[in-house]
């Protein structure tokens, strides 16, 4: 009986240890994280007494995992300067003073509502390099209008960019401002003293291998 008894005991702590090592093996879901980031300030100087017209400055690294900007040469997924975003991915694009790509980020655009944009296409996904961006500049190509008149940067509502981080994780993003504090109607004057600050919501899937938000 006592072997009997000391047997049982073992299987007993056998079968416990087995279970909890199961529950420590299990996955761990991370919470979907829904944010906004309010006056990301991306300075820049240009020069127009030259042709074409000159732009320099440090480009202002954001990482999605941390939801804040960022000074590490790898740990960052998209860059801003004036209104050109980088993606941390493939090779160098051309443009002066650029960080260097060393993940696997990428990005497209797609005509939706932010909310309405609930997974990611894989095969859309595009990356910086010589022949272009994978967020394209320019008035009317990307998520951006310009008005002469105001000389005005104005977001265009209802695209969304989607991003693959530079550790292959994913979020989407709506720019809602190009103006520090967001204000309502742009003036000359705010257009002329206060652009560059952007203004937008992100939703940050943390999870290896989802591709819904």
């Amino acid at each position: 009986m006592r072997t009997f008894k000391t047997l049982t005991l073992v299987a007993i702590a056998i079968l416990g240890f087995t279970s909890c090592s199961d529950d420590d093996d299990t996955p761990q879901i991370l919470a979907v994280e829904a944010e906004q980031f309010v006056n990301l300030y991306a300075p820049q100087t240009s020069d127009f007494t030259t042709n074409p017209p000159t732009t320099t400055g440090d480009f202002v690294k954001f990482d999605f995992s941390t939801g804040t900007t960022t000074t590490s040469e790898t740990d960052w997924d998209i860059a801003f300067r004036g209104t050109t975003i980088l993606v941390n991915g493939r090779t160098s694009s051309g443009i002066a003073e650029e960080p260097t790509r060393t993940g696997n980020a990428g990005a497209y655009i797609v005509d939706n509502t932010f909310a309405n944009v609930s997974s990611v296409i894989e095969t859309s996904f595009l990356q910086d390099s010589t022949t272009g961006l994978a967020i394209t500049t320019g008035s009317g190509n990307g998520w951006y209008n310009y008005n002469p008149a105001l000389n005005a940067i104005q977001p265009i509502a209802g695209k969304v960019i989607v991003f693959r981080t530079a550790d292959n994780r994913y979020a989407k993003v709506e720019i809602l401002s190009y103006y520090k504090d967001s204000p309502t109607t742009i003036t000359p004057d705010i257009a002329a003293n206060d652009s560059r600050y952007y203004t937008f919501n992100y939703v940050y899937q943390p999870n290896d291998n989802v591709t819904t938000f």
